[in-house]
């Protein structure tokens, strides 16, 4: 995207008191695109083997207000990243692989269904999202977090600085993707 100008702004589509936040990326040229992070839901998950977790979802809408689709890509790795408050605490990040639908922003989870089974499979494997999205459309999807005896931040953003993507969650800056504009 070249260099980006970040405004925080009021929220573009519809105020819902589950958007978080509203970050609006231009670069020099005009070119928009609006990243919305919403507040966590969660609650206790305990895995197969009897270990404790916190469990945390958040959904994400990109938002492409340019006249070329641009291609988002979302990686996070199966490792965990360690954090405060002790030697033991670590976080796991993850994309569930449902779609977010905005008529379940109220419902439990924001409706993202099998997760436990999800969970329960010990994400080994690294998730990805990736996704094209048109001129003047969205894409809607959910990030997962669980933290194993750490503190859960209330707050988590996806952030973009020039075409490269973080996840921010707590003190942790994830890099984990890209937005690449189409020709």
């Amino acid at each position: 995207m070249g260099q980006a100008f970040l405004q925080k702004k009021a929220l573009t589509f519809y105020p819902a008191t589950y958007i978080d936040t509203e970050y609006r990326y231009t670069d020099s040229t005009g070119i928009v695109v609006i990243i919305q992070n919403s507040v966590r839901k969660g609650g206790e998950y305990t895995d197969p083997t009897g270990k404790s977790f916190f469990s945390v979802i958040y959904w994400y809408r990109v938002i492409n207000e340019t006249a070329k689709p641009l291609e988002l890509t979302i990686n996070f790795p199966a490792d965990s990243f360690a954090t405060l408050p002790s030697a033991d605490s670590y976080i796991k990040v993850f994309l569930p692989q449902d779609t977010m639908k905005l008529e379940n922003e109220t419902l439990h989870g924001y409706g993202a269904s099998g997760l436990n089974s999800f969970l329960d499979l010990g994400l080994r494997e690294p998730t990805t999202l990736q996704r094209t999205i048109n001129p003047k459309e969205a894409c809607l999807f959910y990030i997962g977090a669980l933290y194993h005896q750490a503190f859960a931040p209330a707050r988590a953003e996806l952030v973009l600085k020039g075409q490269a993507l973080f996840y921010e969650i707590g003190t942790i800056k994830i890099p984990c993707g890209q937005i690449a504009f189409k020709d």
